[in-house]
């Protein structure tokens, strides 16, 4: 083989394989050569007519070893092979140049948006200096990261560039050939915009919505999309102009054309032999096929066949705050109500109402939200996902037992009352949504390390800058131009961060792998999360204490780092840990007075961890490696999710310090945060009138922050007073029917959280505040926890709680130090008792009240 067959080869070259051209040039060789094929064959004989993928070389991997120091020049004998392939695509002509890493276009490793990419190159020169630049992108930051997040060595990946010709699409965009919302294999979904498809690849337009019938072709529905945008050629590459008028409300597709694109489609899905994500073009009457790569983000039907002192007073008119007025409903706290456990101020819950517009859980499309609050604590509407889900083709019983571990477990009796949903309507709301997220989470999924590692920084300079605003209309653009984008980036990473297919991962790997190895054993092996510098941010509040106690860091350092974590962490009218040194002071004291420190937990953790894996070693290697496999992946997506959760509690001091500064520029001080920002903002711009709806919200707040934390379960119409005043009250279930489901049990028992039997006294804490009466060895039992009760874990024998999942912040921190946990309860602190004797079983989900310990005897 000659020098230029080294360097460069066509897309056709059988020979283009991963290690040579690259995951996406792989791909596309593939493509090439099977839609010959198929134009070459006879009927009866093997071939897929119809994918045609623009003509193309790729510079090789062996190029790019070849290039010799990342500061050097192109090799001229490269820029020579580069410059004859150019010219046999037929002279001075646009090309589109991308990146084709080894480990691109993978399964579990697309790469999307972590490589360069150019369109609408021109002459050798301009497509030599291309390639050089996607060599380049391979050592970007986000690159680095991106790779250290999965675990890939920087030196086993390497890099070929694709070079093809550019199709100057009429019309452009994505498709796949299993539905991503429903799971559906019956169906192709397509997104279509006039254009290139850069508009709708990279979010910036809503596309027409065409979801096709695989059985025989015919349209099921079209959602005519805004098409606000669409990407077009430019004499410096691309650029986005306006959609005319008339095209934005005209159809992208005929049928004739969405049949086509559904027939090419299963083409492609039946030469991989999974289901695809597709990108695809539109020229002079020809369809084109310019990338596929298996989906990654297939949703999981596809992946798998006591305040007396507050009762009297009752909210002022209008300001009830209360989602359970507008019907029968079934409500849960699980999950995000654990995440949020107060009274949610109206700034608040303006802005947890900004990240629920992104996140992907639970389920809503506008005007039916998943979500609620009742009484001004958040709370899920489980009725509403349910039916959602069920619109998209996943089943209530399917739901229920795929969100358990995230929502928790319904008591024996009660069920979930449906929500008639037009579902014509809201189909097709239902498959755009689900499109836009898997393209829009996706992206961030890929960019999450970056994210995360650039967060903190980004932060405190605008922090620093809000702080120096002068001018409130400055401050109102400070919102648009930096805080809301920043906002919505970390609102963004966190959904990204558990969705897909590291959502089932999440939710079932710990199931699975009790099932091989006993609810013990995966329990040690699902912690270790705390291992060298792949932390676990959840924990990072305690064990950064326990570093300041020791004198391992300072006091600016733990505030800096550590500062934005706290028991109130979501609500921004209350100060951060890093603005109250009395906090600080206190959880010293308190571990102080501790006989264990968290270290000592962690690594006690860590020999217990080493001891599992050394009696499974005697396991067959292929059953031995699929349990490495499960855990490694289970922890890389949990210690994920924790650090993009971090950042956005981060990105929320952000928004405090901005509520701040607004009150002190209006001279409104503290009523700011009983506006919604978008009020805020207009009392920024000089209108005032918002102000004089803050003395009710005022007593409204009082009202609900007086009353005790309400049941985890609510069906129907609920009356926080009321129900609070009430001497017989259940914490588990309310039912405004008339009746509980069941009476409340007597025994205690919920969701193995962490494993280990442990006896010992209980002690009933409702809030982090008291965590004080917490006495070291004492078996910690409460309603919820997060990251604020992290500092007192280490003097817990065992934790119980009445809310809580496998996913929940008690089980991922108790499995950490090796303390049993069981969460989830529903009645724990109904029916135990401070000074309780009592035996947790972690492995098992269960809590036994023992007789009295007896004074006599030895």
């Amino acid at each position: 083989m000659d020098t230029s067959a080294r360097l460069v080869m066509g897309l056709d070259d059988p020979a283009a394989d991963v290690a040579t051209a690259g995951g996406k040039g792989a791909s596309l060789a593939r493509l090439t050569q099977a839609g010959k094929a198929g134009k070459a064959a006879k009927p009866g004989q093997a071939g897929r007519a119809g994918i045609r993928v623009p003509p193309g070389f790729v510079v090789t991997t062996g190029a790019f070893g070849a290039r010799g120091g990342s500061d050097e020049a192109m090799p001229e004998e490269t820029a020579a092979a580069i410059a004859s392939a150019y010219a046999e695509l037929g002279g001075d002509v646009p090309v589109a140049v991308r990146s084709s890493a080894t480990a691109e276009d993978q399964p579990d490793t697309s790469f999307a948006g972590q490589h360069d990419s150019f369109l609408n190159v021109r002459g050798a020169a301009a497509v030599t200096d291309a390639v050089w630049r996607c060599w380049a992108s391979l050592g970007t930051p986000r690159a680095l990261a991106y790779r250290a997040q999965h675990g890939i060595a920087s030196n086993t990946v390497s890099m070929a560039v694709v070079v093809q010709r550019l199709v100057p699409a009429e019309a452009a965009g994505v498709l796949f050939t299993a539905n991503p919302v429903t799971g559906d294999h019956g169906q192709v979904v397509v997104n279509a915009n006039w254009g290139l498809g850069e508009s709708v690849v990279s979010g910036q337009a809503t596309p027409d919505t065409v979801v096709i019938d695989r059985a025989d072709g015919h349209i099921a529905g079209y959602q005519v999309g805004g098409k606000e945008v669409m990407t077009v050629l430019d004499v410096t590459g691309t650029r986005e102009l306006p959609t005319p008028e008339e095209q934005r409300g005209a159809a992208v597709l005929t049928a004739a054309q969405a049949a086509e694109l559904a027939r090419t489609a299963m083409a492609v899905e039946e030469l991989y032999g999974q289901p695809m994500d597709i990108e695809w073009a539109r020229a002079d009457g020809e369809l084109f096929i310019v990338q596929a790569r298996p989906i990654t983000g297939l949703g999981p039907a596809a992946a798998e066949p006591a305040a007396a002192a507050g009762a009297a007073a009752q909210p002022p008119a209008g300001e009830e705050w209360n989602d359970t007025l507008n019907g029968d409903y079934l409500w849960t706290n699980g999950n995000l109500g654990e995440a949020i456990p107060d009274v949610m101020t109206p700034a608040t819950w303006s802005f947890i109402k900004l990240f629920m517009t992104r996140a992907i859980s639970p389920p809503s499309v506008p005007p039916y939200y998943g979500y609620g609050r009742i009484g001004g604590r958040f709370y899920a509407n489980l009725s509403m996902s349910v039916s959602l889900s069920a619109i998209g083709g996943l089943s209530a019983k399917r739901f229920l037992a795929l969100t358990e571990p995230v929502f928790g477990r319904l008591p024996p009796g009660v069920t979930v009352p449906k929500v008639r949903l037009p579902r014509a309507r809201v189909f097709p709301k239902l498959v755009t949504l689900g499109i836009a997220n898997s393209r829009r989470l996706g992206k961030r999924r890929k960019e999450l390390p970056g994210f995360v590692a650039a967060a903190p920084e980004r932060c405190d300079q605008l922090r620093s800058e809000i702080a120096r605003t002068g001018d409130p209309a400055a401050l109102a653009e400070t919102w648009r131009g930096r805080v809301q984008p920043l906002y919505v980036a970390a609102s963004d990473t966190l959904a990204a961060a558990g969705a897909g297919l590291d959502a089932l991962v999440l939710v079932r790997a710990p199931g699975k792998l009790a099932e091989l190895i006993g609810q013990d054993d995966a329990s040690v092996l699902m912690s270790g999360q705390q291992a060298g510098a792949a932390n676990l941010a959840s924990l990072d509040l305690m064990t950064g204490l326990a570093r300041l106690a020791r004198g391992g860091i300072d006091r600016a350092t733990f505030t800096q780092r550590y500062g934005h974590r706290g028991p109130h962490e979501i609500e921004v009218s209350i100060p951060r840990p890093a603005e109250n040194p009395g906090w600080i002071d206190e959880q010293l004291a308190g571990l102080a007075g501790s006989a264990h420190s968290a270290e000592e937990l962690l690594t006690r953790r860590e020999e217990q961890r080493q001891a599992v894996w050394a009696r499974l070693a005697g396991r067959p290697p292929r059953q031995l490696a699929r349990i490495r496999r499960m855990v490694n992946r289970w922890s890389a997506v949990a210690r994920a999710r924790e650090a993009a959760r971090s950042e956005l509690i981060r990105s929320m001091w952000v928004l405090r310090a901005w509520a701040l500064r607004a009150g002190e520029l209006s001279g409104c001080g503290d009523d700011v945060f009983f506006l919604g920002y978008q009020e805020i903002l207009v009392v920024l711009g000089g209108d005032r009138s918002p102000l004089t709806r803050v003395p009710a919200r005022r007593a409204a707040y009082a009202v609900y922050s007086n009353l005790p934390p309400y049941p985890a379960l609510i069906r129907g119409r609920f009356d926080p007073v009321e129900w609070a005043a009430d001497p017989g009250r259940r914490g588990d279930y309310h039912d405004a029917r008339g009746g509980p489901a069941a009476p409340a049990p007597d025994t205690v028992t919920g969701f193995p959280g962490a494993a280990g039997v442990v006896a010992g006294v209980a002690r009933v804490i409702l809030q982090p505040e008291d965590g004080g009466q917490l006495a070291d060895g004492e078996i910690l039992v409460t309603t919820s926890t997060n990251v604020g009760w992290t500092p007192i874990f280490p003097r817990a024998a065992a934790v119980v709680t009445d809310v809580g999942a496998p996913l929940s912040h008690a089980a991922i921190v108790a499995r950490e130090l090796g303390i049993p946990a069981v969460v989830g309860c529903g009645n724990a602190t109904m029916r135990l008792h401070s000074g309780d004797r009592v035996r947790v079983d972690g492995g098992r989900g269960t809590v036994e009240v023992l007789p009295p310990a007896t004074t006599t005897g030895c």
